[in-house]
């Protein structure tokens, strides 16, 4: 980003990030602007890419997506033509919310959600050991979230903010 971000900025992303639904008008108002400049911040965190989008969370629970997973896996042979056909069918998944490349003993960590058991089962066969690239998973099942955000910790760079 050409201009660094001052404190204004990272207030407004931490509204944003709380309530993306906020107006520009109750946006400016908490930061002690006024609309038009509130505004103009937004947009040039949109285009510098810090702003990289806005979404709406939804609640897992009351869709019936109840069953979730972190899931080890190691592939068979982790070739760099192997990861990418690896990567390329996570993202067709809808089921995995989240997959890492990880250093240690496996080379993924993943996050899956699904309707129940009987589901991620299916899952796991059909979809990810069908590829055929997988030698190990070990799958760890969510038993309840002690705390889960989407929000980047702006206070680790608050240092930077308060010059």
């Amino acid at each position: 980003m050409s201009e660094p971000l001052d404190a204004i900025d990272a207030r407004i992303l931490e509204l944003l990030q709380e309530n993306a639904g906020l107006s520009i008008a109750d946006i400016a108002e908490q930061v002690g602007l006024s609309s038009s400049p509130a505004w103009r911040r937004i947009e040039r965190l949109k285009k510098a890419g810090v702003i990289k989008k806005q979404v709406t969370l939804l609640d897992h629970e009351k869709l019936g997506l109840t069953f979730e997973v972190f899931a080890s896996v190691k592939l068979q042979l982790p070739s760099r033509e192997n990861l990418e056909r690896f990567e390329a069918a996570v993202e067709k998944w809808p089921e995995v919310v989240d997959c890492a490349t990880v250093t240690g003993a496996v080379d993924y960590m993943l996050r899956i959600i699904t309707k129940d058991m009987h589901a991620y089962d299916d899952f796991l066969r059909d979809k990810m050991l069908g590829l055929g690239l997988v030698s190990d998973v070990q799958s760890r099942i969510v038993m309840r979230a002690a705390k889960r955000t989407t929000a980047a910790p702006l206070e680790l760079i608050a240092t930077t903010l308060e010059s």
